[in-house]
């Protein structure tokens, strides 16, 4: 009687137990203009911080490379704090307004649609001096220690959009073009290859109907966010030949895990484009963990 009664307590602590556990989830999805402000290292009260992935987020821990990744508003005339990151690279996009970039001892200006790559070690900080709120689209990725950071930093590169030519990518079908914004130290094909961490930060332009297949990357996390226009982005599934179809449109963002697969559909209808930032960065293999 009594091995009976501890072999259901033992059952019953067991399933407690496997309730109580909670399973990563292999893509995240936010829709940004619902998202709420929080405290960031660069916070003022006139610049404020809306976490989508990564530090501030519910779900960071998941994240392996990539630190934070957030929408930046400065308040007309404000300012937000320097801030000085020894191992983490970090990408600036402008959405809307102008504003002014302090880079050490260098000053840049800057206009929507203008990106720059900020190398660790560099104290840097935001300005707004304009009568227009600046929003400014701010990611950051993690370096390994092990990896040597170049000494000493090279000069800031601000780009603008527009001067960044469309072109289609060997692989990818014809109706979506891309203007290949950030890459590797070691590449040769974007407007700025800087990075260490960062393989590609890039920006889809999808023609009515146009496809990025979906796919997957074993070694990288990747994130989109959709500027304008909808259809369905794939996350996730695949296994069994079925893509997990979801509605998207302007504001959507969503992280893919490794090996997540991801996709995305335009709507197949006259005049029906769509823009979508993405960027994707590389984790660490096990065998290269520190």
């Amino acid at each position: 009687m009594h091995k009976t009664l501890l072999f259901l307590l033992l059952l019953m602590l067991a399933n407690l137990s496997a309730q109580d556990r909670t399973v990563d989830p292999t893509w995240l999805h936010r829709f940004v203009p619902r998202l709420s402000e929080a405290k960031a290292d660069l916070s003022s009260p006139t610049c404020h911080y809306k976490p989508i992935f990564g530090a501030g987020d519910a779900d960071n821990r998941i994240l392996r490379s990539v630190s934070h990744f957030g929408e930046v508003t400065l308040e007309s005339q404000g300012n937000c704090q320097s801030v000085l990151h020894d191992h983490e690279e970090e990408i600036y996009f402008v959405l809307e307004g102008t504003g002014v970039l302090q880079y050490g001892d260098e000053t840049h200006l800057l206009r929507a649609n203008d990106f720059t790559y900020l190398t660790p070690g560099v104290k840097h900080g935001l300005t707004n001096s304009s009568a227009r709120p600046l929003r400014v689209l701010v990611m950051a990725f993690k370096i390994p220690p092990r990896v040597a950071l170049n000494a000493p930093p090279p000069p800031v590169k601000v780009v603008n959009l527009d001067d960044v030519k469309e072109e289609p990518v060997q692989g990818h079908p014809t109706s979506v073009l891309y203007k290949l914004l950030a890459g590797p130290r070691n590449g040769k094909r974007d407007a700025i290859d800087s990075a260490y961490v960062i393989t590609s930060f890039f920006l889809m332009d999808f023609a009515p109907g146009g496809t990025n297949f979906p796919h997957h990357h074993e070694t990288a996390e990747e994130i989109y966010l959709v500027v304008d226009g909808e259809g369905e982005m794939v996350a996730g599934s695949g296994i069994d030949g079925l893509e997990g179809r979801f509605p998207a449109k302007a504001g959507d963002a969503y992280y893919f895990r490794p090996n997540c697969t991801v996709g995305f559909y335009n709507q197949d209808k006259p005049g029906a484009k769509a823009h979508i930032l993405a960027v994707r960065s590389k984790i660490p293999l096990s065998n290269e963990e520190d």
